[in-house]
């Protein structure tokens, strides 16, 4: 019976403090959406999260292994959708064209934390692997509908770019448009 108590204390602890390391990460892509990813520090987060600077380095040690927390967070998330297209029996164009429209919606906020810290990667080589996957997933993705490797790079291309423009425009998007920019690069 003392084992089993040991077990659920040392649990509960787990518990606790994968939710801290959830609020932190969420902290952090706060920051990044509020500030741009220039704005993460150990001090700026851990205010964000009210918690102390201290607590914040004792979950991530260093500001990469805070950076690559909040973009794998966004990363994973995307990750499961695209699997979910390629993996499902519907239009993978349609379904790639509504989550890139997410961008000028209720997702805008972590798609423009991921862009932030994606392009951060470009000087910070250690977020380079998460940042690539998105490139890679609808590389997948693009794998599914063609064997041409410059089509499924144009849809990589054409998939980064309409992320961006929406972003830029910070507004809705045409499912039908997008799904038809899509199509267009994927055909080409």
């Amino acid at each position: 019976m003392v084992d089993d108590d040991l077990d659920e204390h040392v649990d509960g602890r787990r518990v606790r403090g994968e939710k801290r390391r959830a609020e932190i990460i969420d902290a952090t892509l706060a920051v990044v959406t509020r500030d741009g990813a220039a704005g993460v520090t150990h001090r700026t987060v851990a205010k964000q999260a009210g918690i102390t600077t201290s607590l914040s380095t004792y979950y991530f040690t260093t500001l990469d292994d805070l950076l690559i927390a909040a973009l794998t967070s966004v990363a994973d998330g995307y990750t499961a959708r695209i699997r979910g297209l390629i993996d499902g029996d519907g239009d993978k164009l349609t379904g790639l064209a509504e989550l890139i429209a997410e961008s000028g919606g209720p997702g805008r906020d972590r798609a423009l934390a991921e862009r932030e810290l994606a392009t951060m990667a470009a000087r910070r080589p250690a977020l380079r692997p998460v940042a690539r996957r998105w490139r890679d997933n609808i590389a997948e993705l693009g794998a599914t509908l063609t064997d041409d490797p410059q089509a499924v790079a144009a849809l990589v291309a054409a998939s980064d770019g309409l992320c961006t423009a929406i972003l830029l425009d910070n507004g809705p998007a045409g499912i039908d448009h997008l799904r038809a920019v899509l199509h267009r690069a994927i055909a080409s």
